[in-house]
């Protein structure tokens, strides 16, 4: 195993250290327990909560910010934050009108945002996030897995707390933005965890996993390389079957690195799902292209497609202020 590391058991502590002193400006890290904060937090707004195992970088914390999310709640690699830190971050950045949290479909983070919501003294709602199309159930979930679709919720949701909206009216907003939203990913190679020190799973020289998890899990099936085109094809048909839009419908596009992908091929990949969806009379009304949903240095990429209303065009479009994201500002 070859990783920038010092000790395994200190790997987070000293990623999240590194990270709030880059953004010192925007973040504060606290530390027992741990969870990330926006530096200065709005009187009076809504605020978004989010989290989950590390390993994925930038999400979630990397989102923590002005338009998106209010706090972040890091687990170790690949492995649910607990509930005493969701309870603190909502205590840290409550101001008043409650806290929304924004779930993974994942068992443990399921099972510890409910019992942080049920214990907390802070007015709460859940928005669940489960846009992975692959596999309806794996060994880390009961339904569909959240995978790259929650930087959509979370910037959207962020946005409309941002003006003004109340704990009800985020909440509707995001399960609204979940139900129309799709993904679905491929990947070339497995990862590293650090604890583990190898492979999380094993694959040919030549294959590809088709519908992979951003924990490694299995996806569809394990098939042989193939040119961009066909792969984005197989995805897109998945997603564009489980959305079913409309002829004419305006997409938001998110082609999305797994962590060990150029940029150059993302783009590539952007420029194939562009020809599928028009020789479909599907309309892209907003693409954003990067490594935002990783799976540590695993090789590959998702797509992700939410069927767009002039709401929710309003909120993409608004500043967004993060370490990990920014623009209108």
């Amino acid at each position: 195993m070859k990783k920038f590391i010092n000790h395994v058991d200190d790997f987070l502590a000293e990623s999240l250290a590194g990270f709030a002193a880059a953004h010192a400006d925007l973040v504060v890290l606290n530390n027992e327990p741990v969870f990330v904060r926006r530096k200065v937090l709005k009187p009076g707004k809504v605020a978004l909560v989010s989290g989950g195992g590390s390993g994925h970088e930038p999400l979630h914390s990397g989102f923590v910010g002005h338009g998106m999310l209010d706090a972040a709640c890091p687990g170790q690699i690949f492995t649910s934050p607990t509930p005493d830190q969701m309870m603190a971050a909502a205590m840290a950045v409550d101001t008043g009108p409650g806290v929304l949290f924004i779930v993974k479909n994942y068992s443990g983070d399921v099972m510890n945002f409910e019992m942080a919501s049920e214990m907390s003294e802070v007015q709460n709602a859940i928005v669940l996030i489960n846009d992975d199309v692959a596999v309806e159930d794996s060994s880390y979930t009961t339904g569909r897995r959240g995978v790259a679709g929650t930087v959509i919720v979370e910037k959207l949701v962020g946005s409309m707390a941002e003006s003004g909206a109340s704990l009800e009216q985020c909440k509707a907003f995001g399960d609204r933005i979940n139900k129309c939203t799709a993904s679905m990913g491929v990947a070339f190679t497995s990862c590293v965890v650090p604890a583990a020190g190898t492979r999380t799973f094993k694959i040919g020289d030549d294959e590809i996993e088709v519908g992979v998890g951003i924990h490694g899990e299995p996806g569809r099936r394990r098939a042989k390389m193939a040119p961009a085109d066909a792969i984005v094809a197989e995805l897109l048909s998945a997603i564009v079957d489980d959305l079913k839009p409309q002829p004419d419908a305006e997409l938001l596009v998110l082609v999305n690195g797994l962590g060990g992908t150029p940029l150059g091929e993302l783009y590539l990949l952007f420029n194939s799902t562009r020809a599928w969806l028009g020789q479909r009379g599907l309309n892209i009304g907003r693409a954003q292209v990067g490594a935002l949903t990783t799976s540590l240095e695993m090789a590959g990429a998702s797509i992700t497609l939410s069927v767009l209303d002039d709401e929710m065009k309003t909120h993409w479009d608004s500043a967004v202020h993060a370490p990990s994201l920014r623009w209108g500002m």
